[in-house]
């Protein structure tokens, strides 16, 4: 599946939260990440960001979808982190 994954986590726990979303997705924007996961390391994302959180002040939202191909992305200005796909 494809993954949108933005959260809004305290200031103390930033760092880790973007460790651990970068193991599983690519970085496009501050506390934004996207790319296709599978529904065990999408479980295992969300187990890892559950022990990072504060559950009453942090939040995450993941956006799903089937494939990559059935969203529309547009960016207007730079893209933080263009993805490339080297061969």
């Amino acid at each position: 599946m494809y993954v949108i994954l933005v959260y809004d986590i305290g200031e103390k726990r930033v760092g880790k939260m973007l460790k651990l979303c970068r193991r599983y997705l690519n970085w496009i924007q501050n506390s934004v990440f996207e790319g296709e996961i599978s529904e065990v390391k999408l479980k295992e994302l969300q187990v890892g960001a559950k022990q990072i959180m504060k559950l009453s002040e942090d939040s995450i939202i993941i956006f799903k979808s089937r494939e990559e191909r059935w969203l529309e992305k547009e960016v207007l200005g730079r893209e933080k982190n263009e993805l490339d796909v080297f061969l």
